[in-house]
């Protein structure tokens, strides 16, 4: 990546971060139930059976709710767990949301290794956090590049899930 584009999208991500630090508890809450609602009403969240959430960080709009909504649906829920081997995240299966998790490589719940893996090509939805979204669909995160070669590998449909303040004009890109 080139130097321009690089200091752009960290200047980026700063930009973003600060606007979701004027967010309250309360409105995280709110907004994250809302958000929740509007997914559930969707018509591919009816059509799906198998579906890659994330753990949510206290800076992530909050989809846990829909994990517990997707298992009581008998949806297939997955999460990414770290391949130590690999150096690479893979999907595996939640069933029990107690018995399930382990804290991962960057200390985010994760499905502990015995959990069955869950090969990219078989995801029908997956909900992707970042740190910034455009309306053209391109997706600014952490800088590590782990979902970017992930959602290259799945067919289904992706959907960026943010706050409104993470939404810009533009993710620069090369």
């Amino acid at each position: 990546m080139s130097a321009p584009i690089a200091n752009a999208k960290a200047a980026l991500r700063e930009q973003i971060r600060a606007r979701l630090k004027s967010i309250s508890a309360a409105q995280r809450v709110v907004q994250s139930v809302q958000a929740c609602e509007l997914l559930k009403k969707q018509s591919v969240w009816e059509k799906v059976k198998v579906i890659l959430f994330y753990a949510p960080l206290p800076s992530e709009l909050d989809v846990w709710p829909l994990v517990h909504e997707a298992l009581a649906r008998d949806k297939i829920v997955t999460l990414l767990g770290f391949d130590a081997e690999e150096n690479s995240y893979v999907a595996r299966q939640i069933k029990n949301l107690e018995t399930d998790f382990e804290r991962g490589q960057f200390s985010i719940r994760e499905p502990k290794a015995g959990c069955a893996e869950i090969l990219l090509n078989h995801l029908d939805l997956a909900l992707v956090p970042g740190v910034g979204f455009d309306l053209t669909g391109r997706r600014l995160g952490r800088g590590k590049g782990f979902y970017d070669r992930l959602l290259a590998e799945i067919p289904g449909t992706k959907c960026g899930v943010c706050f409104d303040e993470q939404i810009v004009e533009e993710i620069p890109t090369e």
